[in-house]
């Protein structure tokens, strides 16, 4: 089946266009399942997702995320409290971006509307081309657990389940069967190097073990997206560039886009770019080929 292709039902013969059919798990017009043909799909796309990722030439069609005019304002009592303001950011597919800023600077806000952990107060985002915002609660839970992996500063493992236990979680809302998520699940501890800890919890693990089996749990159901919202924040500096590095070499083996918000100029190292957000704006975009690091800070700018 050809990325390309529209989904067809093998049931009523239905064709399900390439936008929607990322979305749509079930044939709208019989009902019947669709969600193993729509993982297909994606998994053969994904080679060729990867090799135009950082073709400069690609057109829209080629980002995985867009966001245009994003702008977030909170309410507090009688105060408007402004956390974006009209971002217009485009991420390609299999690139690993960087969002740094001071706290207060909105980078965890764009982290989370670009999650669809939050809606936007005003403006759009894309995610393959789909405007999240015209998603309904099930559409939009079904592409969250679909298309997007998440890794947590403070891990969110829930700690009275073993390690595979929290790594197939999220495979059970995706339908997979106890032996798929079970070879699932050992696969990724292994490729995550936790292959003997299978059945520890988390209070058996290091930090760093426990952040591991967030990584293996952010792939459960392979998807095109990972965010990490500071995953290097609650370990040490030598822990810390292990999880960095594995991070990138899963973005450079699997293609799958790692988009991470950050106070760890650690971070810049493993990046293809660099967004620098300050008070809920894009300040400035920078390839990892033109920033120079130097122990923490980078020559000629203000250290963050």
């Amino acid at each position: 089946m050809s990325s390309e292709e529209p989904l067809k039902c093998p049931k009523c013969g239905a064709e399900i266009e390439q936008t929607a059919a990322g979305l749509i798990s079930v044939c709208p017009k019989c009902h019947a399942d669709l969600t193993d043909l729509a993982v297909q799909r994606e998994k053969v796309g994904r080679k060729h997702d990867y090799s135009i990722a950082r073709d400069d030439s690609a057109t829209t069609h080629e980002f995985i995320v867009r966001t245009k005019g994003l702008t977030k304002i909170y309410t507090m009592g009688q105060v408007e409290v402004p956390a974006l303001k009209n971002v217009d950011l485009d991420i390609r597919r299999g690139e690993y971006l960087s969002i740094m800023g001071p706290s207060g600077s909105g980078k965890s806000t764009l982290f989370n509307m670009v999650g669809g952990l939050d809606k936007p107060t005003e403006g759009t985002v894309f995610i393959d081309e789909v405007d999240m915002a015209q998603l309904d609660a099930y559409e939009l839970a079904w592409l969250r657990c679909r298309k997007i992996g998440y890794i947590f500063q403070t891990f969110n493992l829930i700690p009275v389940m073993t390690a595979i236990e929290n790594v197939t979680l999220p495979m059970i809302f995706a339908g997979m069967t106890t032996d798929e998520m079970m070879d699932r699940g050992r696969e990724l501890l292994e490729t995550v190097g936790l292959g003997d800890r299978l059945h520890h919890k988390p209070f058996e693990l290091s930090g760093g073990q426990q952040q591991r089996v967030a990584v293996a749990r952010s792939l459960a159901n392979s998807p095109a997206i990972v965010l990490a919202d500071e995953p290097t924040g609650n370990l040490d500096l030598r822990t810390g560039r292990e999880i960095i590095e594995l991070l990138k070499e899963l973005n450079r083996e699997s293609g799958v886009t790692i988009i991470t918000a950050t106070h760890d100029l650690k971070m810049i190292e493993a990046s293809d770019r660099i967004v620098h957000i300050r008070d809920g704006q894009v300040e400035r975009i920078e390839l990892r080929s033109d920033v120079d690091i130097d122990v923490g800070t980078i020559h000629g700018q203000e250290e963050l």
